[in-house]
């Protein structure tokens, strides 16, 4: 395959956007050249070939050809790619060959890191650069959490929520600059209260110091009649003691608007809980399988009651 790019980023083939920005914002802090000035070739060979295996990683088309066929594959070694191509590919002649997409290293690198020249720049290191990269350290603002409320239809069926955020983004002067994103989380069904979505390094930048993580924690609205339990859902019907003797069926909309009848003829007793098998939330880890349903009653006695009525209960219940 010759160059091993998830080698070069430290990270494994099955990694994720995420993971490989998080992976090369570190490596490309580590071995930027203006961090190395007494190793300077070494640095900026280094710095090269992990920038070279974040953009190729990055994008999804780069990555399914060199999965498939190697760095060969980019170098139109393989077979060739979809008619026109893609971003990074261009054809000469007979030959196609690729481009580090029409960016240079500390491009790329200034550009991930929402700023102009953090550590001066590659062709002009002088002791301006010098002086801009002095400020820079290892150590990373505390996470930025914030919860997000969802209803409990929208857990058990998923959504998609996009949230509008302004972050302040510094230089290494310390100027700061507001930055305007849309961030899109995709909410799988069966997700819980307290689940974590975590954007790295998406919080406010301060001079010298590695932004925060951005973390949302799912939480969720109450619902008017059902609860959740775990997987299971839990809803309590009102009846009367005549009901809880003689049979009730159970009239329920599901949080997917579908309508449910159940039938009960045992005697209902205070503690009884009839359960449908199935009828829970979704599992988000275990897509084929969801929790059950579990009826409970709340029964009215009457607080009064006839000589009749009492002669009469009497009879049924001693006779049964």
């Amino acid at each position: 395959m010759g160059v091993d790019y998830y080698k070069v980023l430290e990270v494994d083939s099955s990694a994720e956007d995420d993971e490989f920005k998080k992976a090369y914002r570190k490596l490309a802090m580590k071995w930027h050249p203006d961090k190395n000035p007494n190793n300077k070739k070494q640095a900026e060979a280094k710095f090269k070939q992990i920038s070279e295996a974040y953009d190729v990683l990055s994008d999804s088309q780069k990555r399914s050809i060199y999965d498939q066929y190697g760095e060969g594959g980019l170098m139109g070694q393989g077979p060739p790619p979809s008619p026109g191509g893609f971003p990074g590919m261009s054809s000469y002649g007979d030959a196609t060959s690729f481009r580090f997409n029409g960016r240079t290293a500390e491009d790329l690198f200034s550009e991930l890191f929402g700023q102009t020249n953090r550590f001066g720049s590659m062709r002009n290191m002088g002791a301006g650069s010098a002086e801009c990269s002095a400020g820079i350290t290892s150590k990373k603002a505390a996470a930025t959490e914030e919860a997000l409320l969802f209803s409990l239809e929208d857990l058990y069926k998923g959504t998609t929520k996009k949230l509008k955020i302004s972050r302040a983004v510094a230089d290494c002067t310390g100027k700061s600059t507001l930055v305007k994103e849309i961030l899109t989380i995709d909410v799988k069904p069966g997700w819980k209260k307290g689940t974590k979505i975590t954007f790295p390094e998406r919080g406010n930048e301060l001079p010298g110091v590695i932004p925060s993580d951005l973390v949302f924690i799912i939480d969720e609205k109450p619902h008017p009649f059902f609860t959740r339990d775990g997987n299971d859902l839990v809803v309590t019907q009102k009846i009367s003691l005549a009901e809880a003797l003689t049979g009730y069926t159970v009239h329920l909309s599901t949080l997917d608007a579908r309508n449910l009848t159940i039938p009960i003829n045992s005697i209902i007793s205070p503690t009884y809980e009839e359960v449908v098998e199935g009828e829970g939330m979704p599992i988000s880890r275990e897509p084929a399988r969801t929790g059950n349903l579990r009826v409970k009653f709340k029964i009215y006695f009457p607080t009064r009651l006839t000589s009749d009525q009492k002669t009469g209960m009497k009879r049924l219940l001693t006779s049964s």
